[in-house]
């Protein structure tokens, strides 16, 4: 592209700009209004003397509000909801709901690992198994029953190894006899 040159040339229809006017013949649109109270005033004690000691009235200022203690913390309101009487559980179904509790069978799952708990769960625990126990005693099963018939299968199989021992014993005995 080539390049043109300024001129100095006028132009024909340059804009045009406002005459000046004299300051005290100008108007301002945006002039502040000189009503209200001046910058700080209510927290200027004087001020506020003033005011009251001409009205009489000591909590005439609007600006001060209310002396009303606010509450600042929210409650959160109880509301007791009644419950529907639930048809109560034979002794037998008690135990049962009991004993498939998954929680209650966690917690004794990490007991038979070793693994300590915590003390709510330990009281929980606790509970549970006294009603467990208090259920079983009302329905007539001991847990005697159970320890006797495992301690009687840990004597059969102690009785049957000795049994093994002595058959590989005479068993022995048998084939030197030849």
């Amino acid at each position: 592209m080539s390049r043109s040159k300024k001129t100095r040339k006028n132009n024909q229809n340059p804009p045009q700009l406002k005459t000046r006017t004299k300051k005290q013949e100008r108007v301002l649109t945006g002039k502040k209004q000189d009503s209200g109270n001046k910058s700080g005033s209510r927290h200027n004690e004087a001020i506020i003397q003033q005011h009251t000691q001409g009205s009489g009235s000591k909590n005439n200022d609007p600006r001060h509000g209310s002396k009303k203690p606010i509450q600042l913390g929210i409650k959160a309101e109880k509301t007791t909801v009644k419950k529907s009487p639930s048809p109560k559980l034979s002794d037998e179904a008690q135990l049962l709901k009991l004993e498939e509790d998954p929680r209650l069978n966690n917690l004794l799952d990490m007991l038979e690992e070793g693994k300590n708990l915590a003390a709510d769960d330990q009281e929980w625990l606790n509970k549970q198994l006294s009603k467990i126990e208090r259920l079983m005693d009302k329905l007539g099963i001991t847990d005697e029953e159970e320890v006797s018939t495992s301690v009687k299968s840990s004597r059969t199989d102690d009785d049957l190894f000795d049994q093994f021992e002595s058959g590989a014993d005479l068993l022995k005995d048998y084939q030197h006899k030849d």
